[in-house]
């Protein structure tokens, strides 16, 4: 048996070992070394890791002449100390080599924390991400530190999650009392390029401040390329907010000069106006009408992509004086343009090539449904669902979705959903049933029938493992695979939500159907979803005009109608991230790589019918 006596007197003898052999060691190698990127290096926090008169080896001598319990936290110094002077590797050693005599969760915290600055200076992000969990154990009180933030800042921004960076970044903001002008205005050109539905997960959280800056953004996304209008908004909000950070921000916002953007006149619009995709360009180009609203003051030329030699396209252009151009809609006539040399004129592209980058003038709108399943992972691992699992119909679409929520689930909450893959015919009730585990019930109720010798009075329970079902599924599997959810979840059981994709959804559904739908949420674009974003009147004349027109052709009406709408718009967008376009489609932002993404509405049936809802 050890006591502790005998413990404290071994593991005097093994660090003083240890650190002389360090110190022996420690002759022999180079100074420091550093492999850091250069937009991670970061300050060591005076009250955790820093150490400024005494040197990291004399706190490694002073530790070799005293008793254990004394020697821990020069230790702990030792390690902070060679932190500060970059030594990261022989502060790591240090601190694994305290590690295991750490006798308080204070001392465990800090040492946490100087693992994870050291794993972040070597770039070693995941295993820095381990040991800030640690961290997050050992704090009880839930009171970090500056340092704390700093970290998780960077780290979760290299992990990709840049609302729990900004949380992070925001937090940090509040506790330093040294932060510069150019730490703020690093912090809001992050926040200004957050989709809308980001900074809606970024409010929820609750980060300090936030409401000002979101009171900010807003103005911004919607007035932003009204400088006048947007000044006078921004005033008014430095009077109510005199001591907000963001008034650095102001100030700078305040002096950006006017805009000057070239006048349109003539814009050429690529569709494919004949052939077998004409009916898709037809409603395109009947979008793009019902913008432009007979504009005196702008030309539109249209031209069929399937009939014209893209490689004549410089010369049509000159001839007819073309200033813009909306298009091509299809992907192969995309690839085309794209490979015209030297085509410099600024265009709006309604879809995106793989194979062929865009010109710096070039802008990209993205309608890709993988887009949304990722703003539906994000915003629904945070409602403390543990076990998702997707459903997905097995087709090229389908797939594509359901694995960028699974791995968007997977990214900002650690946990990997099944997915559940089936086909259009009479076994896809079957696997459903499989999937709930609600087949083995069954056959566990058959086997007991069997040795009673007797029918018994049963029901069948579903897995209880399961707090969530992500549907990946066209309108009308929808409606057969929704109503056989219900009935196979046993009454004893809580109800499991069930969301989808827009691909779910149908405008064209009748009241009867809806009522099979009832408590299915989704994603989908305002153009097909009454709310305050919607433009009701052109949507009750487009009803009128066209009542049996498609899903897929009202989205394709809607992508024509903002197309026209953002050619004016897209210049302030490019000088400023903070622009959006309150379109049919959604809200618009533009991204680093030229391309429109989308941030989409919530909604629900319920009781036959269909209402937006806000989904924190």
């Amino acid at each position: 048996m050890v006591t502790q006596t005998s413990f404290f007197s071994n593991s005097k003898y093994i660090l003083s070992s240890a650190v002389l052999a360090f110190l022996l060691a420690s002759c022999a190698t180079s100074k420091k070394t550093s492999i850091i990127k250069p937009s991670q290096q970061v300050t060591v926090e005076d009250n955790s890791t820093a150490t400024a008169k005494i040197s990291a080896q004399q706190y490694l001598l002073n530790a070799a002449n005293v008793s254990t319990q004394q020697a821990i936290p020069l230790l702990i110094e030792a390690s902070a100390a060679f932190l500060a002077e970059e030594n990261y590797l022989k502060s790591l050693w240090v601190a694994n080599q305290v590690s295991a005599l750490l006798q308080n969760s204070a001392q465990q915290y800090k040492i946490a924390i100087i693992k994870a600055d050291n794993l972040v200076q070597l770039s070693e992000v995941n295993q820095a991400h381990n040991q800030i969990q640690q961290a997050e154990l050992y704090n009880k009180n839930k009171k970090h530190s500056l340092r704390y933030f700093q970290l998780r800042a960077i780290i979760q921004k290299e992990r990709g999650l840049i609302i729990a960076a900004l949380d992070a970044s925001l937090r940090a903001l509040s506790m330093n009392v040294n932060t510069t002008d150019n730490e703020v205005m690093t912090l809001w050109h992050e926040l200004s390029r957050l989709s809308q539905w980001q900074l809606q997960q970024l409010v929820v959280l609750k980060s300090p401040h936030i409401n000002g800056w979101q009171q900010i953004l807003n103005y911004g996304y919607q007035f932003g390329h009204e400088q006048q209008r947007f000044h006078r908004y921004l005033t008014q909000w430095q009077r109510k907010n005199p001591n907000h950070p963001a008034n650095i921000v102001i100030n700078q916002l305040k002096e950006t000069p006017i805009l000057i953007v070239n006048k349109i006149t003539n814009i050429a619009v690529i569709l494919p106006l004949s052939g077998n995709q004409q009916s898709a360009g037809s409603v395109a180009q009947q979008g793009i009408l019902a913008a432009y609203n007979n504009d005196e003051d702008i030309t539109l030329h249209f031209i069929d992509a399937n009939k014209v030699d893209m490689a004549t396209l410089p010369s049509t252009f000159l001839e007819n004086e073309i200033d813009y151009v909306i298009g091509p809609l299809l992907k192969k006539h995309v690839h085309s343009y794209l490979n015209i040399l030297n085509n410099e004129l600024p265009t709006l592209l309604l879809n995106i090539s793989s194979d062929v980058p865009m010109q710096p003038n070039h802008v990209a709108l993205s309608m890709r449904r993988e887009d949304e399943a990722i703003q539906a992972a994000t915003t629904l691992s945070k409602q403390d669902f543990k076990h998702p699992i997707v459903f997905s119909l097995n087709d090229n679409v389908s797939q594509r979705i359901a694995k960028s929520f699974a791995q968007q689930w997977f990214m900002t909450a650690n946990i990997q959903p099944e997915i559940v893959y089936f086909d259009r015919n009479a076994d896809m009730q079957k696997l459903l049933k499989k999937s709930l585990d609600v087949s083995e019930s069954q056959k566990r109720i058959k086997n007991i029938e069997l040795r009673l010798r007797q029918n018994i009075k049963t029901e069948s329970r579903n897995r209880r493992d399961l707090d969530m079902i992500y549907l990946v599924a066209s309108p009308t599997a929808t409606r057969l695979l929704k109503p056989y959810i219900d009935v196979n979840i046993s009454t004893y059981a809580s109800l499991i939500p069930i969301f989808a994709s827009s691909l779910s959804h149908s405008g064209k559904v009748d009241a009867s159907e809806r009522k099979d739908l009832d408590g299915l949420s989704f994603t989908e674009m305002p153009w097909l979803l009454s709310s305050k974003y919607q433009n009701k009147p052109l949507q009750q004349l487009s009803h009128k005009l066209w009542p049996e027109r498609s899903d897929s052709l009202q989205r394709i009406f809607a992508m024509g109608f903002d197309s026209y709408n953002l050619v004016k718009k897209i210049p302030a967008m490019k000088a400023e991230p903070y622009i959006r376009h309150f379109g049919q489609t959604g809200v618009l932002k533009l991204d680093a790589q030229n391309i429109l993404t989308r941030s989409l509405l919530w909604g629900k049936y319920d009781q036959g019918e269909v209402q937006e809802i806000v989904m924190d």
